[in-house]
């Protein structure tokens, strides 16, 4: 992830050039910093555990048939910049996110940020940690608690629904647009509870398993857990604590 880093994605930041920049869909972009970081980060991965399928989202748009194997006994996942438009834009935040499923479960997940070098990252049991630290998921302590709600990809209904029934009980805040820095704010005090529409597994997987590790909790909104094979599913709250998780379950529940 530090080679990506140093080799393809800060050396453009900030200085790429108009023909660098491809609109890859409504919103969204991709740059020749996430192509370049995608094929750096696959071929360290394919080194560290060759056996394991490798589904980076540049790779995926390409040919979606890609997705049929998050499924499989071992997978890499890769979303080589988390944010592009952030850093298309030439400002923060963006980050690396890879994960490693098995059989369709997040069994490891790493969440770096190229402008601060900081590390966050879960094993399946194993606790979270960011760099060396162990860390658990804390609360902002904040009535209202503080929520940051991604309605960009929501239909109109629904999106119209949260601001009336859900976004009353909640102090909003502006959401980053880069999943790297989201989960991190759920479990070191910004930020209460997340909702996420959206549901790809280069986005999720790891920061879902970060969560969880720090005792906080991610899952779908009927509380099953997350898969990296059902990404196609819509809907995921995110939460520092499991209480705070419930009361929005059960307001979203409501609507």
């Amino acid at each position: 992830m530090q080679e990506a880093a140093q080799r393809a994605i800060l050396p453009r930041y900030q200085a790429l050039a108009a023909h660098e920049i491809d609109a890859k869909a409504a919103d969204d972009v991709v740059t020749v910093a996430d192509k370049e970081a995608e094929l750096i980060l696959a071929e360290g991965l394919a080194r560290l555990l060759g056996e394991a399928a490798i589904v980076g989202e540049e790779a995926a748009h390409a040919d979606p048939a890609l997705l049929e194997r998050l499924g499989d006994a071992l997978c890499w996942i890769i979303d080589p910049i988390d944010g592009t438009n952030n850093y298309a834009a030439g400002k923060p935040p963006f980050g690396i996110m890879v994960a490693l499923a098995e059989a369709g479960e997040t069994r490891a997940g790493w969440i770096y940020d190229p402008l601060s070098g900081r590390l966050c990252h879960a094993h399946r049991g194993g606790g979270a940690f960011v760099d060396d630290v162990q860390v658990s998921a804390r609360c902002t302590g904040k009535v209202p608690p503080v929520a940051a709600i991604s309605l960009v990809f929501m239909d109109q209904d629904r999106r119209e629904a949260m601001k009336a029934h859900i976004a009353p009980h909640y102090a909003l805040v502006d959401i980053p647009r880069c999943a790297a820095e989201q989960y991190p704010r759920l479990v070191l005090g910004v930020n209460d509870v997340s909702i996420f529409e959206r549901t790809l597994a280069w986005d999720h997987a790891a920061g879902v398993l970060f969560v969880n590790e720090a005792g906080g909790k991610a899952a779908r909104p009927d509380g099953r857990p997350y898969r990296v094979d059902e990404a196609h599913l819509p809907g995921l709250i995110g939460a520092a604590s499991p209480a705070l998780w419930d009361d929005l379950a059960v307001r979203l529940a409501s609507l």
